[in-house]
């Protein structure tokens, strides 16, 4: 189990991510779904992005949340389905640590009772990286509510009970992203 409960609820640093090759701001009502319920919550809502289905870019971003010590949470919506073009799960895996099967099953089991059979066609997942958790969800709004409203609000606050992801978050390591030219320089050096 993860993560010992508190008795105080302990905000969380959150980053948005959107993955998608049509939406703007305007129509990304999945992402506005997703940062009114963080920031209700209590949480900090530290970044909000949308990106197009490239698995390239999706990563860059990715990598550069896990490595930021600000940075506890990341949640993506959209890029889950089968189409040809959604490859956020295959963007994602590579840069995970462990992952939580368990969220996949318990959003298609929550979803099957709002959608029926065809929440098979869902690759929700989680897993954790650097001390950050990422949870990606379906593009929908509908599908952001049943992630939020059935899992995430419980398991992203410290007061949750039996256990939670807060504890185990709240440990990042505070490695100063300044440091990552110094390490790998601006240019590989031939």
């Amino acid at each position: 189990m993860s993560s010992v409960p508190s008795t105080e609820m302990k905000p969380l640093n959150v980053a948005l991510l959107t993955v998608s090759d049509t939406r703007g701001p305007e129509q990304d009502t999945s992402g506005q779904f997703l940062e009114d319920s963080v920031v209700e919550a209590g949480h900090n809502l530290v970044a909000r992005r949308i990106l197009p289905d490239d698995v390239y870019l999706v990563r860059a971003l990715m990598s550069n949340w896990i490595a930021d010590p600000e940075v506890h949470v990341v949640i993506i919506t959209g890029g889950t389905g089968l189409l040809e073009r959604d490859s956020t799960p295959e963007a994602v895996r590579p840069l995970l640590d462990k992952t939580v099967e368990g969220f996949g099953e318990e959003f298609r089991r929550l979803s099957a009772a709002e959608i029926g059979s065809s929440t098979v066609q869902s690759r929700a997942m989680a897993g954790m990286a650097n001390h950050t958790v990422i949870f990606c969800l379906p593009g929908s709004t509908g599908a952001c509510r049943t992630g939020w409203e059935g899992i995430l609000l419980s398991q992203l606050d410290s007061r949750h009970t039996p256990c939670n992801f807060s504890g185990l978050v709240l440990r990042k390591p505070e490695k100063p992203m300044s440091r990552l030219n110094e390490v790998i320089g601006q240019r590989a050096k031939r």
